[in-house]
């Protein structure tokens, strides 16, 4: 905001109950709002302007009285694994544990049939990498995105292929939210909006919202913009990862294009 739009910030860190909570597994908080909700209730109280998301943490249901104002261009969206010695995930030997603390990572990491002991982990990035570097965990997966964004990418052993874990809707988003009501705010905003990153996860979220599905959910989805068409593959897979559907398809960028093709 300060660098594109000439304006200066104060940042204010929120912690949400997905931070603090750091023993429980993702899906038994209830997974969708665990890393939002806190940051909406300071905004609606005026404790702050605007709030930045991981807009894959974002409930896909409208917030009354906050607009979501921008989604800046997109990072990787990929799925890495930081793994004991730089292994890639054909390397692992059988019985490896591979920890994430994700339904969709564990579930499509269970289909690729790799004989690996698939374990819950929580925690930040450096605790999470601190496990692999401990020797309590034999690799870990992580979004590429949040490695770039802090700097980490030189831990990463290998970047997952789509075709093996598809992404989560909206992975290596961001989303800024702001009140609805601060029209001006929300003008101001806008100019900070990538329509093919806006377009992309409108057509992801538009799925996991006909399927009523959260955080929680095996649930992939990834969307592009290739030459002027919108393309989306989605995938569902069973917990244990033993069946999963996928289906593809393509429509106009529009608004209404990407809200229909999810």
């Amino acid at each position: 905001i300060r660098a594109e739009l000439g304006r200066e910030v104060v940042l204010v860190e929120i912690s949400t109950e997905g931070d603090t909570n750091t023993s429980a597994p993702l899906a038994s908080l209830g997974g969708t709002g665990v890393f939002v909700s806190a940051l909406r209730e300071a905004l609606l109280a005026g404790e702050v302007d605007l709030v930045v998301h991981s807009l894959k943490d974002l409930p896909t249901l409208p917030a009354d009285g906050i607009t979501l104002a921008a989604t800046p261009p997109r990072e990787d969206p990929r799925d890495v694994l930081v793994a004991r010695d730089g292994l890639t995930l054909g390397e692992l030997p059988s019985g490896s544990r591979v920890g994430t603390g994700s339904p969709r990572r564990a579930a499509q990491l269970a289909a690729l049939g790799l004989e690996v002991d698939i374990v819950d982990v929580r925690g930040n990035v450096d605790t999470r990498i601190r496990k692999v570097r401990d020797g309590e965990y034999d690799a870990v997966l992580l979004a590429r995105a949040g490695l770039a964004r802090l700097g980490r990418l030189g831990d990463v052993a290998e970047v997952i292929d789509p075709q093996q874990i598809l992404p989560a809707a909206g992975q290596g988003a961001l989303a800024v939210e702001c009140r609805s009501v601060d029209t001006d705010l929300v003008a101001l905003l806008s100019r900070l909006d990538d329509a093919p990153t806006r377009a992309a996860v409108t057509a992801e979220r538009s799925l996991l919202g006909a399927l009523e599905a959260g955080c929680a959910a095996p649930v992939a989805a990834h969307a592009t913009v290739i030459g002027g068409e919108l393309r989306l593959v989605a995938r569902v897979v069973a917990v244990d990862g033993s069946r999963q559907v996928q289906m593809a398809d393509a429509a106009a960028p529009a608004e209404s294009g990407a809200t229909a093709l999810g």
